[in-house]
């Protein structure tokens, strides 16, 4: 141009697309992480997946393993073990689970260490005792 300001209607759009920008880092900056919560009863797993999505998680439920998402957190029903091949078992050992389950005997936590759980939970669980297992497990490396 010719040293004029640019026209109102082009700086109102410039205004626009930055406001949007902005609004994404904000969506993005109140997400606390990806979360996905598998429990063999699937109402269950939806209930405590809306309730972390509450806190700001990016939850999601799931009455059968998944593929996770890059840093994704599994919260895991320790009775579906069990129904895993050894893929799958070998993927919820890398994940570092949260095991949640009903069980409080030796055997059953012997098995949440024998997958790498980062936190073994007793049902019926509070809803921050998870998130504080959920921050837990995303701040390791």
């Amino acid at each position: 141009m010719d040293g004029a300001p640019p026209p109102l209607e082009t700086l109102l759009d410039d205004v626009r697309e930055a406001l949007s920008h902005l609004g994404a880092v904000e969506d993005a900056s109140h997400l606390r992480g990806a979360v996905l919560v598998v429990d063999d009863d699937v109402r269950l797993a939806e209930i405590t997946a809306r309730g972390l999505r509450r806190l700001g998680f990016d939850a999601d439920s799931s009455g059968a393993l998944r593929s996770l998402v890059n840093r994704e957190v599994l919260v895991f029903d320790l009775s579906l073990l069990e129904t895993l091949d050894a893929a799958s078992h070998q993927q919820v050992r890398a994940s570092r689970p949260i095991i949640l389950t009903g069980a409080t005997d030796p055997a059953s936590r012997a098995l949440a260490a024998g997958v790498n759980a980062s936190d073994y939970l007793v049902k019926p669980i509070e809803l921050d005792e998870l998130a504080a297992a959920i921050n837990r497990r995303m701040a390791e490396p």
